[in-house]
């Protein structure tokens, strides 16, 4: 088991945090009880080869405050990208109650896997009037295309932005259609589009992943994805016995959670049988034991990071699915992030 292999777990699992904590921040209010994200909701996203959903109200009130607790000005910061998001498109994400999003697996050359997303974001806002507003904010920077009875706004955008105020992402174009009076679809025009389809046909695409994103309600974040032989064959493992486990997996899901000054973390691997799941849990149990000498040369932020995960890492086989659970102080990601 080499340094490659150590190295390309972990990068997996800090890639994962920045993707799920890389959303906004805002004010220290007490968020509503989770819930499932509305039905509705979950019925205009197309079929996907994994689903997440978000509770941003919670993300936005809870858990990133946690997280700057420490950095008054990193939390001004982020405000002031989810400000400037505002005044270039007209969509306020403080807005949202839930996101969910759909992505598909692309894969347009050997070796190169891209991810198609969607999102359909519920809120309490009016969608009709957000859209009334992005057109005001675009400055004439957009475009409208009727399909199929909706109004789809495609904002030109062509630049680098901080939508949700801790990452750039280069935008092109920006597709957000009001899918009904309470719920946006924002996305690509393609699959803003798919997005109309599937609301008017009327059929749920992806109940299977969305059961998977959602067994635990009180999460903040909680995902289901299916891994396949196209996302496998794309991803480099390492040796072969490390392969031939990882091709045993045919589902993950998990969730990410927050309470008190920790954050959590739940990863379940299903696999073909229970013995893979077992020949997992050894594949896991070995690079547990040997990520402490990985760990010792980080630097200093991410080394508290990394430790306090692994030391509180617990690794449990329960039939075919393979369970990681970890948790941590919530400020020590801050310094990561930054």
């Amino acid at each position: 088991m080499n340094k490659k292999v150590l190295t390309s777990a972990l990068a997996v699992a800090f890639i994962f945090f920045n993707l799920a904590f890389g959303t906004p921040s805002l004010a220290h209010t007490s968020p509503p009880p989770s819930s499932a994200p509305p039905a509705d909701t979950l019925s205009f996203l197309p079929a996907s080869d994994a689903v997440m959903v978000i509770d941003v109200r919670r993300l936005l009130n809870e858990t990133l405050p946690r997280i700057f607790a420490s950095d008054a000005a990193k939390l001004a910061q982020v405000n002031s990208e989810i400000d400037n998001f505002k005044t270039r498109t007209g969509i306020d994400p403080r807005s949202f109650e839930r996101v969910v999003v759909g992505a598909r697996y692309i894969y347009p050359s050997a070796r190169v896997t891209r991810l198609e997303t969607v999102a359909i974001a519920h809120g309490t806002f009016d969608a009709r009037a957000l859209v009334a507003a992005a057109r005001i904010a675009a400055s004439g920077k957009y475009r409208e295309e009727k399909y199929r009875g909706a109004t789809i706004m495609i904002f030109s955008i062509n630049d680098q932005m901080r939508p949700l105020g801790l990452w750039n992402m280069k935008v092109n174009e920006l597709a957000v259609c009001a899918l009904d009076a309470k719920t946006l679809a924002i996305g690509s025009l393609g699959n803003v589009r798919a997005a109309i389809e599937t609301g008017r046909g009327g059929r749920r695409e992806n109940n299977g992943l969305a059961l998977l994103a959602n067994r635990d309600p009180n999460s903040v974040i909680g995902f289901g994805a299916n891994v396949t032989r196209g996302l496998l064959a794309n991803l480099n493992v390492g040796n072969d016995a490390i392969a031939k486990d990882a091709n045993s997996i045919r589902q993950v899901y998990g969730s990410i959670g927050s309470a008190q000054n920790d954050v959590s973390l739940v990863l379940v691997a299903r696999a073909e049988t229970a013995e893979a799941a077992k020949n997992l849990s050894d594949t896991v149990t070995g690079l547990k034991q040997l990520s402490a000498l990985l760990i010792a040369r980080m630097a200093p932020p991410r080394k508290a990071l990394a430790q306090s995960a692994l030391d509180n890492l617990k690794i449990t086989t329960r039939g075919n699915e393979l369970e990681i659970r970890t948790q941590f102080a919530a400020t020590s990601l801050a310094a990561v992030i930054k």
